[in-house]
């Protein structure tokens, strides 16, 4: 799924500039998912948003953003393909092998010498990434002294996370990632097929901990030597980002490592001078104070 599946595709009856109206029912329908669920859309992209929204309400058969608001306050389950909608979940093992290669050559041996080291995947999605860095420290002789935390704001996709499976047409392109990420061995070392999937070994899922947590809303819950968080703020506004990289700082150790997407990064936020820059085209940064 394109990344932008509902930002590039939208319907020719909604048009792309916003009358006051309809962004006062946006802000009603975002207000009431949060105050009455506890999701928190509200600092999010306006336009990105909105399509996702519109694209809600055309499957829902409804006319209006308000017959929207309605009918998620009174119907969990609208609520929760609503979430879904607005949860970008575009991953796969070893997305952008070079950022993998990237933390593997100038990222583990400075982690070598930790007694223990602690990794966040904040927005994780359906687990491709977390599992993509077990393997990665697993060959890197390093994961039996690591802990991964896996965090994303959908239960749902948790659950998807962790059944460590996928479906076996991703394999050739799983494997091309993983060989190009600097893989040691064969991808097919790490899984086994079962029926229609392919399934990750369990030891990788060992030191994984799957949690929900949402980005926009929760605190800290623990001091980490790296957090990987990669295409999930390029959605939000830049008030949310202040918030997000704040969060980021303020949970990872002096020294430790963050890891950005591609089109994401530290400069020019208030946090710029609080890092040291590793690897510019991979956005891997280093806490400096």
């Amino acid at each position: 799924m394109s990344p932008n599946l509902y930002d590039d595709k939208i319907t020719s009856s909604h048009r792309e500039k916003i009358d006051p109206l309809e962004q006062l029912e946006i802000e009603l329908l975002l207000e009431a998912l949060y105050r009455h669920y506890g999701f928190d859309f509200r600092d999010y992209v306006l336009a990105s948003i909105r399509r996702r929204i519109w694209h809600r309400n055309d499957a829902e058969k409804l006319l209006t953003i308000s017959g929207l608001q309605e009918k998620i306050l009174h119907d969990r389950s609208t609520m929760k393909r609503l979430i879904a909608d607005f949860s970008i979940n575009v991953t796969e093992m070893f997305r952008d092998p070079s950022f993998f290669l990237a933390f593997r050559t100038n990222i583990v041996p400075l982690l070598q010498d930790y007694a223990c080291i602690r990794i966040w995947h904040a927005g994780c999605s359906t687990g491709e990434e977390v599992y993509s860095m077990a393997i990665l420290m697993y060959e890197e002789g390093l994961h039996h002294k690591t802990r991964y935390y896996a965090t994303d704001m959908d239960a749902d996709i948790i659950e998807e996370a962790k059944r460590r499976a996928f479906l076996l047409d991703k394999l050739p392109a799983y494997s091309h990632n993983y060989a190009q990420s600097g893989g040691r061995r064969s991808f097919s070392d790490y899984y086994s097929i079962e029926n229609d999937r392919a399934v990750l070994h369990p030891f990788l899922a060992d030191s994984i901990v799957f949690a929900q947590h949402n980005l926009a809303v929760d605190q800290s819950f623990n001091e980490f030597h790296v957090i990987i968080c990669r295409n999930v703020m390029i959605y939000f506004n830049k008030a949310l980002q202040n918030r997000v990289h704040t969060l980021f700082h303020e949970s990872l150790c002096l020294s430790g490592f963050l890891g950005l997407g591609h089109k994401e990064s530290i400069a020019y936020t208030s946090h710029s001078a609080l890092y040291k820059e590793m690897d510019a085209n991979e956005k891997l940064y280093r806490k400096i104070k």
